[in-house]
């Protein structure tokens, strides 16, 4: 049934996945390259390139291709899902010669956002290219039943958008998504900063603060944290230390901005389905969907029970690889 050119790619933002039948997540790896200006030549790919952000000599440039879910830089794409499929095909033995590739694209990209990913797949040599939806590859990489008529609720939130989707008989009944997501808190996170203490500080720290003192709930105990950034006044390295509150201040406006998208699709649900929700509730994907608090302060404002998927932060790719068998059925629910 399956051969072993049959991959799902999950585009991130932040990560790119590829998931293969026969072996699960084969490659899990920033969405970063690093080119050298002069060569035009892709110097590293993946987690050696995110390393190199920030510390680079003028000649390389450390580039995310991706923006917001779609592709930013199309010809950068194409040279990176070359670099990191032709890693897979060493690494793991995966033969990825003209291969059946899924990917998913944010619900809410245009026809010419998809075109650009169909095509930069296709340019790698590709025999076919199925785009499927990203909250269906969600909801199917965490285990939820969407081909029942039951109302499955899914909240990704990825590095570049929020998708929020109802899924019934293998359909998306109602989707709604928004270009806020981790990387808009990090970059809160660094204004806040900025604006606060005159210190500047670069992506990475701005994720690390989010990590380990980021909270969505203003109910939690006070956690400190220690750290250094270049101090606009006098341009020398400076060590500062700031709070989990102070942070939760930071983020606060965009995690109601997430919230306000899933209600506009709860608004949008089907009175029959409504109540599929008071019981199932909504499940959590994504990186972002790791944020401490975030569920707890999600039930509390939505008032149906709040789950996390059993891996968030691989439900895409696992759903996007999962699909190839169930892409016939996806698409005729689609027409």
């Amino acid at each position: 049934m399956f051969s072993n050119a049959e991959i799902g790619i999950d585009l991130g933002t932040a990560n790119i996945l590829i998931y293969s039948k026969s072996k699960g997540i084969v490659l899990n790896e920033p969405s970063v390259v690093a080119i050298d200006i002069h060569s035009k030549q892709v110097v590293a790919v993946g987690a050696e390139a995110k390393e190199m952000i920030g510390k680079t000599p003028q000649n390389i440039i450390p580039i995310r291709p991706l923006k917001d879910g779609v592709i930013a830089d199309y010809d950068v794409t194409a040279q990176m899902l070359k670099a990191l499929l032709k890693k897979v095909s060493k690494k793991v033995g995966i033969s990825t010669r003209k291969p059946t590739v899924v990917v998913c694209t944010p619900s809410g990209s245009t026809s010419v956002e998809r075109r650009a990913i169909h095509n930069a797949v296709t340019s790698y040599g590709a025999k076919h290219v199925h785009l499927i939806e990203e909250p269906v590859a969600a909801a199917i990489g965490a285990d939820l039943p969407v081909d029942e008529p039951i109302a499955n609720v899914i909240v990704d939130i990825g590095g570049g958008t929020s998708e929020v989707g109802i899924i019934s008989f293998g359909g998306v009944v109602a989707c709604n998504s928004i270009r806020v997501a981790g990387d808009r808190l990090d970059e809160e996170i660094i204004q806040h900063i900025r604006k606060n203490y005159n210190i500047l500080i670069g992506e990475r720290t701005a994720e690390n603060i989010k990590m380990e003192i980021g909270y969505a709930h203003p109910n939690h105990e006070e956690v400190p944290m220690e750290i250094r950034g270049r101090d606009m006044v006098t341009g020398l390295p400076k060590t500062i230390t700031i709070s989990s509150m102070e942070i939760y201040n930071a983020i606060k406006e965009s995690l109601e901005q997430i919230l306000d998208t899933i209600r506009a699709t709860l608004e949008e649900c089907p009175p029959e389905l409504s109540g599929d929700i008071v019981d199932h509730g909504i499940v959590l994907t994504g990186g972002g969907a790791l944020l401490n608090g975030l569920k707890e302060w999600l039930s509390d404002k939505i008032n149906v029970p709040v789950h996390m998927a059993p891996n968030p932060l691989e439900s895409v790719a696992i759903g996007t690889g999962r699909s190839l068998k169930m892409i016939n059925k996806l698409q005729k629910a689609a027409k």
